[in-house]
């Protein structure tokens, strides 16, 4: 099961699915408020927190009676994995986490996000007077400095075309989350891919992940950006069968 990050959709395992899809079957979907959902399924309180999307995996997981599943979350997919992993064990066999980090704040002093409150109030504040200019401004910075224009429009595009409220309660929920208390909780072994270069999550998160969570294996990429699937599916897929084969 592949489950897109903040802002996305499904298209952005398109790089991933010719490989996977020769060994796997491959579960694909949309957020309620992303890509070709329905809007009018969104409810502000239930995705006021993650807890809401993580009932969305769950109820999918029922619909198509689905069981050893191995979760592929990019970003904030990861702690919405944790979230229905733990609350349907059953149902699934592995954690595979891309870019992962169970809380963006700064927690000092063991513990470093990566950003300061206000600085993510600010990104908020941002959305609310120019909706357009923020995609613009947070397209190149999640990509790299060495991501392509056309992998940077393809997810500047993808921000655009989310619903704006949907987005800023959806960023809300990720950006001030701490999950980190879920980590211990986890019943399966986990793959943390994480970036060397990443604005938003760095290599310090990976190692509290891999510290943290029972039965984990962590990969530092050589690699530049938060969305590893796109700039290096090549790479990625390498590591997931590597991880599941062995």
């Amino acid at each position: 099961m592949l489950a897109h990050g903040f802002g996305c959709d499904q298209n952005v395992w398109q790089y991933l699915i010719p490989q996977l899809q020769e060994h796997y079957t491959l579960v694909l979907f949309d957020y309620v408020g992303s890509g070709q959902s329905q809007i009018s399924a969104f409810s502000e309180s239930r995705y006021c927190a993650l807890e809401g999307y993580a009932h969305d995996v769950t109820d999918i997981c029922e619909a198509l009676d689905l069981t050893e599943v191995h979760f592929v979350g990019h970003s904030v997919s990861c702690n919405i994995g944790l979230l229905a992993a733990i609350a349907q064990p059953e149902r699934f066999s592995s954690q595979i986490m891309i870019c992962p980090s169970p809380c963006f704040l700064n927690m000092p002093p063991d513990y470093y996000g990566g950003f300061e409150r206000a600085d993510l109030e600010e990104l908020i504040e941002l959305m609310d007077r120019n909706y357009m200019g923020w995609a613009n401004y947070l397209a190149p910075l999640i990509m790299g400095a060495e991501s392509s224009q056309q992998l940077i429009g393809e997810l500047s595009s993808s921000f655009c075309s989310t619903d704006p409220v949907v987005a800023k309660s959806f960023a809300r929920a990720t950006f001030f989350s701490d999950y980190r208390h879920l980590l211990s909780q986890t019943a399966h072994p986990s793959l943390v891919l994480q970036s060397e270069i990443d604005s938003l999550a760095n290599p310090e998160v990976g190692h509290y992940l891999h510290a943290h969570l029972p039965d984990s294996t962590l990969r530092i990429m050589a690699s530049e950006g938060h969305c590893i699937h796109m700039t290096h599916p090549d790479r990625v897929v390498r590591e997931i069968n590597a991880w599941l084969g062995g």
